[in-house]
């Protein structure tokens, strides 16, 4: 990984930052999109902060976003966007929101960045380097067992009625299950605090960054079948921070 392609990473998301905050918790525009969920001011100014950036830094590379959708979809290198992960949070003054920016080489992730511009937390993850926080590397904590396990999901209405049946099995089979979240729940598994991650629906620029982040800090990310996730991948997701845990969890959701 070019440290070129981490340092623009960190200047897009700075520049997204600067875009959210004067949003949070403050009067904006709200509209409801074709699939029901929420966009506000704040989404598209950051979205539109990047792409400045990225046509004159990186102006043959390609871009997948949320809310202006692709440019150059084609181009082996992609630059893929989710200027506010978690709106509803972000609507409800909740610092648990985050802005994702991947780097996907050859279909695969290989840098993502999870931003929290209100907390000033943000994790980057990268092939070849370990996950930091705030420049810290971070590692997730060992948990070989599903009993043992601090399960998060952003919420229900994500999962259709058999992924749900399907979660509920791996709730039930964990130690405990925590609602809401979003991206935040990623970066607290790289961090040591959760153990376990599930989730279904989501697409593309929801997942890419949360692979570099979680793999760099010792966790695995894969889909519901176990293979890893690429540009190609469906919207089931499972990360473990512990991958002595992964083949138990799998076999859960499978049955």
């Amino acid at each position: 990984m070019r440290q070129a392609d981490i340092d623009l990473a960190h200047a897009l998301a700075d520049a997204a930052g600067a875009a959210i905050r004067p949003f949070f918790r403050a009067r904006f525009e709200i509209e409801t999109k074709e699939d029901a969920s929420p966009v506000t001011q704040a989404d598209r100014a950051a979205e539109a902060a990047i792409r400045a950036i990225l046509e004159v830094e990186r102006s043959t590379d390609g871009i997948i976003g949320e809310e202006y959708g692709n440019t150059r979809e084609g181009a082996d290198r992609l630059w893929v966007l989710d200027p506010i992960d978690g709106t509803r949070s972000f609507i409800a003054g909740r610092p648990i929101f985050g802005t994702l920016i991947a780097l996907i080489e050859g279909g695969v992730p290989v840098l993502g960045v999870i931003d929290q511009p209100i907390s000033g937390e943000r994790w980057i993850g990268a092939t070849g380097h370990p996950t930091l926080l705030n420049g810290t590397a971070v590692h997730t904590r060992a948990c070989a067992t599903l009993g043992n396990a601090h399960l998060a999901t952003t919420g229900p209405r994500l999962f259709a009625d058999d992924e749900k049946a399907a979660f509920d099995r791996l709730s039930d089979a964990s130690r405990d299950t925590l609602w809401g979240g979003d991206c935040y729940n990623y970066g607290l598994l790289a961090a040591g605090h959760l153990d376990l991650v599930a989730e279904a629906g989501l697409k593309l620029y929801d997942l890419a960054a949360l692979v570099p982040v979680v793999e760099g800090a010792g966790g695995v990310m894969r889909d519901w079948t176990g293979a890893p996730l690429t540009r190609d991948s469906a919207g089931q997701v499972i990360a473990v921070g512990d991958p002595r845990m992964l083949d138990a969890a799998l076999e859960t959701l499978r049955v």
